[in-house]
């Protein structure tokens, strides 16, 4: 498992669009930097696998950051 999250960090650093990531928007967090006014992302760490980890991520506090705010089983 640490293997795949590493590399799903490394992907998000990138092209956090790269599309094994299957990135998508993610409703239920709050952006930590901008509230209500920029979203917060999922990343597939892994697939096909129960309780598949995932990557929450959002971009910021700067320009050309990103900001990983949790690494966790799939909800």
């Amino acid at each position: 498992m640490f293997k795949q999250v590493d590399k799903t960090i490394k992907l998000l650093l990138n092209n956090p669009k790269h599309p094994s990531l299957n990135t998508h928007a993610y409703d239920s967090l709050v952006h930590p930097y901008h509230p209500g006014k920029e979203k917060v992302f999922e990343a597939y760490a892994q697939n096909n696998t129960p309780g598949a980890f995932r990557v929450f991520w959002c971009y910021g506090p700067s320009k050309n950051e990103i900001t990983i705010i949790a690494i966790t089983p799939h909800p």
